[in-house]
């Protein structure tokens, strides 16, 4: 056999990629290590433990215990009581389902607007492009947290409400995102390719574009999520959340503001919860990043 036959190592990343596209399976499993799936086992039992909320044997979140109020862990309230005497563990997981709800919610609303008008802008180009960015731009100008407060304000508050504030506020940045993956795969050649064939506007945008640009737009949604979890908490923490006694994360935060020297526990639970969820969503977010980066630069 001749020497030339013989692949060679500046040839090897070249035969790797010719043997995952032969596959069918980049591997991208390999390169999820425990910062992936640490986080993914913590979200789904918090996911698993919200919704099945109703169905868990435990106490009533709204039932009260006068006997022992803002009392400490132990065998019958495995997380203790708030000052109502309201088991802790208990609100902790209903509270789940409101975080969860507007964290997942606001962000789709988010998604399928800012999607929308990244990828015509970047596509389209022209004035489009110019008003879209404009938009964006102004929007992110403004002060985030103060645009947040005067849509709650205007449009009550309520889980609804809460989530479509929180839609309308993140709408710019996943126009940013959207539009600047656009741009990018609107010059390869595949596209190159349609336009030449005669593909029409819609089939190259749903087609062609789309697919490519809502995998990064997907993985930046995780890093998204946590921040509306933690802006669903700022808002019930002030009182502009969910309305009591419904249980949130915010809210009971808020309600062991008085009980920090003799019960911390009442604050400091559900502030660990929500920190360990939105570390959670943080890590994915980025490993599922890195994951999109790494196969991206190969191909």
């Amino acid at each position: 056999m001749s020497t030339h036959s013989l692949p060679t190592a500046e040839h090897r990343p070249a035969l790797d990629m010719v043997e995952e596209q032969a596959r069918g399976k980049p591997r991208v499993r390999s390169r999820l290590g425990w910062a992936f799936w640490l986080p993914t086992i913590w979200l789904a039992v918090v996911l698993v433990a919200a919704l099945g909320a109703s169905w868990l044997p435990i106490h009533d979140p709204l039932a009260m215990d006068f006997l022992y109020q803002a009392g400490a862990p132990n065998g019958q309230y495995l997380f203790g009581t708030d000052d109502l005497g309201r088991d802790m563990f208990a609100r902790v997981i209903h509270g789940a389902r409101i975080s969860l709800s507007v964290g997942f919610f606001a962000p789709l609303i988010a998604l399928l607007i800012g999607t929308t008008l990244g990828v015509t802008a970047g596509y389209f180009r022209g004035r489009w492009e110019l008003a879209v960015v404009m938009y964006a731009d102004v929007s992110l100008a403004f002060p985030g947290i103060i645009l947040l407060l005067l849509l709650v304000t205007y449009f009550g508050s309520g889980l609804l409400n809460l989530m479509v504030a929180l839609g309308i506020l993140l709408v710019p940045a996943y126009v940013r995102v959207a539009r600047a993956n656009t741009l990018t795969f609107a010059q390869r050649d595949f596209v190159t390719a349609a336009r030449a064939l005669g593909a029409s506007h819609a089939r190259i945008l749903w087609r062609e574009i789309l697919p490519n640009v809502l995998l990064p737009v997907l993985a930046f949604s995780f890093i998204i999520v946590a921040t509306v979890i933690v802006l669903e908490g700022v808002l019930s923490f002030l009182g502009l959340g969910v309305p009591h006694p419904t249980p949130s994360w915010g809210s009971m935060i808020s309600d062991g503001r008085e009980l920090l020297g003799e019960a911390p526990h009442v604050s400091f639970i559900p502030a660990s919860v929500m920190f360990l969820t939105v570390l959670s969503f943080n890590m994915l977010g980025d490993s599922l990043r890195k994951a999109l980066d790494t196969r991206e630069s190969r191909v």
